[in-house]
C-alpha cells in the first residue's frame, strides 16, 4: 500500500511514517499543502493522511483537489479540533475519514488499512491463494498452516501479488506500491526481494516470473 503523509509537525510526521513503514506500507512524507499537491500529481497513492491546518496550501484545498481530479485515492483527515462541526465539515469536503489529534497509532493504522481496501475491488480481510494465507491486519503469513516470518518489504510485495488475484504485476508496479519515492528505480531491489520471498515461502514455488512482464501468484 502506498501512503502519503502530509503533516507540518515534522516529529509527528516522522513518527507516523515510521510506524506505517513497520506495518509494511510504502510511505512518502511532505510538510505543506503545495508539496502534497506536487506529489499527488506524480505518484499514485492509495491513502493520503492529511493534516487539515497546513501551511502554503490549506489541507481543505488539497482535499478538494483530490476530489476534483476524481482520483481513487482515499483521504484520512487529521485535525487538532475534535468538534463535531469540524468533523462534519471535513467529510463534506470529500474526506473519507476523519481522526482528531491526539490519536492512538493503532487506530490510525486500522483506519488507513480500511481506506486502502476501498481503493480497489473489495477483497476479504484475509487473502488466500495457492496455499498461502495472508492477514494484513495481524501481519501474519501462513503456508499450509505453517507461519512464515517476513520482513516488511517482503510482506508488502506478497500482499500486492496476492491482491492482484493471479494477474501479472510488473516490477515497476511493485516498486510503486511497496517502496517510497526515495528508492532508486534502477536498482535490483524488486528482484532481490522476490528471490528472498520465494525462498521463505518454500517449495514448490508459488511466485511465477513472467519474462518481460513481471510476477504473479
Amino acid at each position: 500500500m502506498r501512503v502519503l503523509v502530509v503533516e507540518d509537525e515534522q516529529l509527528l510526521a516522522y513518527a507516523v511514517a515510521t510506524g506505517l513503514r513497520r506495518e509494511a506500507m510504502a510511505v512518502d512524507v511532505v510538510y505543506d499543502g503545495a508539496a502534497a499537491l506536487e506529489r499527488i500529481g506524480v505518484n499514485d497513492y492509495d491513502v493520503v493522511v492529511l493534516d487539515r491546518d497546513l501551511p502554503v496550501v490549506h489541507g481543505d484545498d488539497v482535499c478538494r483537489k483530490i476530489v476534483e481530479l476524481g482520483m481513487p485515492t482515499r483521504v484520512l483527515m487529521l485535525t487538532a479540533s475534535g468538534d463535531v462541526s469540524d468533523r462534519v465539515e471535513g467529510l463534506e469536503l470529500g474526506a473519507d475519514d476523519y481522526l482528531p489529534k491526539p490519536f492512538a497509532f493503532s487506530e490510525l493504522t486500522a483506519r488507513v488499512r480500511a481506506l486502502g481496501r476501498r481503493t480497489t475491488v473489495a477483497l476479504p480481510p484475509v487473502l488466500e491463494r495457492a496455499g498461502i494465507k495472508l492477514d494484513p491486519n495481524r501481519r501474519e503469513v501462513f503456508r499450509d498452516e505453517v507461519e512464515i516470518q517476513l520482513a516488511p518489504k517482503e510482506f508488502a510485495v506478497l500482499e500486492v501479488l496476492m491482491r492482484s488475484e493471479g494477474a501479472v504485476v510488473s516490477a515497476e508496479q511493485l516498486l510503486e506500491k511497496a517502496w517510497d519515492e526515495n528508492t532508486d528505480p534502477f536498482t535490483n531491489v524488486v528482484r532481490v526481494t522476490v528471490m528472498t520471498l520465494r525462498r521463505k515461502l518454500g517449495e514448490p514455488p508459488v511466485i511465477v516470473t513472467v519474462p518481460g512482464s513481471g510476477y504473479r501468484i
